[in-house]
């Protein structure tokens, strides 16, 4: 499985590919982070990280979307901003049909290191590990993004995939019912 997890952020917003699954190593594909001007116009800052999603959703072709979920802070102007940039991914899994999940960052780092109040840089250590990396990931919006992605797929893609499953069988159910309806027909 091939995740593109998102860090959100209107200043810098981290991205991160990985690949793999639950019982399999995970390997980095990409990692990067785009950079707006806090001078301009927030409706440019949000189409320059609709552009770069965009690219990065064509270029790397991710089964799934993994965005970190935003909670409130008492900044305010702050939390708006990384509120408005985490519904960009949101828009763009949805606008492809992929299954989009939203992660806390107790839930990311939790599944990263093993404590949900792990500070950044043990969550940078262990993505750094984990991926088998020969330099840490910066900035720490990189290393976040590969954390989420890490993350859904140890534990979100399972889901995704016993949703797939399970729609597998009830389209198979419904020929199968389908299928006798006609016999009974005749």
């Amino acid at each position: 499985m091939r995740v593109l997890g998102v860090d959100p952020g209107l200043t810098r917003c981290g991205l991160g590919v990985v690949e793999g699954g639950i019982g399999e190593p995970v390997r980095m594909i990409a990692v990067g982070v785009v950079r707006t001007p806090p001078g301009d116009d927030p409706a440019e800052r949000l189409l320059t990280l609709q552009t770069e999603i965009d690219e990065w959703l064509q270029r790397y072709a991710p089964d799934a979307v993994a965005v970190e979920r935003v909670f409130a802070k008492a900044n305010i102007k702050g939390i708006m901003g990384t509120a408005q940039a985490s519904a960009v991914p949101m828009l763009a899994a949805a606008r492809l049909g992929l299954p989009l999940a939203m992660h806390t960052p107790s839930e990311v780092k939790a599944a990263v290191t093993g404590n949900g109040r792990a500070d950044k840089a043990q969550v940078t250590a262990m993505v750094t590990r984990i991926l088998k990396l020969k330099v840490a990931p910066t900035p720490a919006d990189a290393a976040d993004a590969l954390a989420l992605a890490i993350c859904h797929v140890w534990r979100g893609g399972a889901q995704d995939r016993i949703a797939q499953a399970l729609a597998r069988q009830k389209a198979a159910y419904a020929a199968q019912a389908a299928a006798q309806s006609q016999r009974v027909a005749r």
